[in-house]
Order: structure tokens, then C-alpha cells, then sequence
């Protein structure tokens, strides 16, 4: 297992390292350099320049941030209300369950990514919107899962004890519920992180995302599908970093799922 997540943990160790160097680092990503418009990568820049002669490398570095922010505050944001929705709905039953259940239905009847492109769409371009859009649609899957293991526990003789002894309902979710669900709860927090940065990406691609100047992984694809014939690496560059990511992200959360399910770990 520490073999095949060196890879992984050190790629997001780099992505992470990027995204706080950002704002220490000596970097001008939304510089011109007229000399360098589409300029290749060479000894003076490592990864070359844009169509307007912006650095690549700076952007790139500008672009991990921006991804990683959405990634933390989408996640987050999704992961507690999820979380609670779906527990206090598992718990509760009734007519709030299904009302939870019906919605969350209506949810999952559409593709996700059209709902964010709607949403963007109605709330308008910029980052705190593309968190706000990704935030409504995230909290479903964290929901959904977390009703499904308070169902499978709420009947515990330690739960079913507490109740006798007094205990309130919000008592018993807070402390005796929701640290049972939450080996479960990380994994699809992990999976949630990639599907958070495509899902970012894809939206400034199509520009709902962070505006000009303002760098995004797909904003920088977006305009480098342009010039793919004269300079493949506009679009090389935030391409593999997010491809390299998102695929570190998924291997890192298959191996953390292996090695919470007490089932396959190994002694």
C-alpha cells in the first residue's frame, strides 16, 4: 500500500505546496511579454508563454490555487450539511425522511454537471458563485450516504441505550451516531474532492467559472484549444496537472477506502 500511494500523495503534496506557495512566491501570472507570445518551453520559462506572453508556469501555480479553494470550501460545505441533513433525516424517519429522500430523487434525476452549468448560469460568473452552485449539488451524495449508514446503526444496543437513559435526539446524532458513519463519510469526501476540481474546471472552461485575468486550469485549456496546432502546450500543461491530480485524488481514495473496510485490511 505505501508503494502505490507514494506517487499519488507526493503529486498532491505538490499541488497543495503550489496553491500556498502562491502567495509567497515571486510570481506574475497575469504579466505580458510581447517578445514571448507563444513561446515554447525553454531555459528562460519552463513551461513557456500564452497567446498574450503570460507566463505559464505562474499561471499554473495561480490555477492550482484557485482549484484547491474551491475543492476545500465545496467539500466542506457539502460534507457538514450533507452529513446532517441525511443523519437527522435517517434518524428522525417520517415524513421528513421522505421528503429528504423525494429531493434528494429529484437531485439525481439530472446530470450534475448540467445542474452546475444552470446554476452558474442564473448566479453569474466568479468564484465564490461556481463554490455556492458546486456546494448546492454536493451535499447529496454525502446525504444519501449518511442516511444509509444511520439506518444500518440507529438500532445499536448502545444507541437504543442512550434513548432509555434520556438522551435527545440531537445528543444521540452528535455523539453517538455520527462518529460511527464517519470512516464512510471521508472516503466519499476524497472521491468529492475530484469530482469538485473537474467539475471547477470544466465550468471555467466554459466561462462560468473565475473571470479574466483571474487563472483557472480550464480557462488556460479553453484558450490554448485555439492555438493546439502552433502551441500544444497552452493546452498540455493544465491539462496533465489536472489529469495527474484528479488521478492522484481517486488512487489515494481507493487505497483509503482499502484501508478502512475492516474486511480487506490486512493484519
Amino acid at each position: 500500500m505505501r508503494l502505490r500511494l507514494a506517487l499519488p500523495l507526493m503529486i498532491l503534496a505538490a499541488w497543495v505546496v503550489m496553491a500556498g506557495a502562491y502567495a509567497v512566491l515571486p510570481l506574475h501570472p497575469n504579466a505580458v511579454h510581447l517578445d514571448r507570445i507563444l513561446a515554447s518551453p525553454g531555459p528562460g520559462a519552463w513551461l513557456g508563454y500564452d497567446d498574450l506572453g503570460r507566463p505559464l508556469w505562474d499561471r499554473l501555480v495561480a490555477g492550482s490555487r484557485t482549484s484547491l479553494t474551491v475543492a476545500l470550501w465545496v467539500v466542506s460545505l457539502s460534507l457538514v450539511a450533507g452529513t446532517l441533513i441525511g443523519s437527522v433525516s435517517g434518524y428522525m424517519g417520517g415524513w421528513a425522511d421522505h421528503v429528504v429522500v423525494r429531493v434528494i430523487d429529484v437531485f439525481l434525476a439530472f446530470p450534475g454537471i448540467l445542474l452546475a452549468i444552470a446554476l452558474a448560469g442564473v448566479l453569474g460568473p466568479g468564484l465564490s458563485n461556481v463554490v455556492i452552485a458546486l456546494s448546492v449539488l454536493g451535499w447529496v451524495g454525502f446525504a444519501r450516504l449518511a442516511r444509509a449508514q444511520i439506518l444500518s446503526v440507529k438500532t445499536r444496543e448502545h444507541v437504543q441505550a442512550a434513548r432509555v437513559l434520556g438522551a435527545g435526539r440531537a445528543r444521540i446524532i452528535a455523539r453517538h451516531l455520527i462518529p460511527l458513519i464517519l470512516a464512510p463519510i471521508v472516503v466519499e469526501a476524497s472521491f468529492s474532492v475530484a469530482g469538485t476540481v473537474i467539475a471547477e474546471a470544466g465550468l471555467s472552461f466554459l466561462g462560468l467559472g473565475v473571470q479574466p485575468p483571474a487563472a483557472s486550469w480550464g480557462s488556460m485549456i479553453r484558450d490554448g484549444s485555439r492555438f493546439m496546432l502552433v502551441a500544444p502546450h497552452m493546452v498540455l500543461v493544465p491539462g496533465v496537472s489536472l489529469m495527474l491530480v484528479v488521478l492522484s485524488i481517486n488512487l489515494a481514495g481507493d487505497q483509503l477506502r482499502d484501508w478502512m473496510d475492516v474486511r480487506t485490511r490486512r493484519g
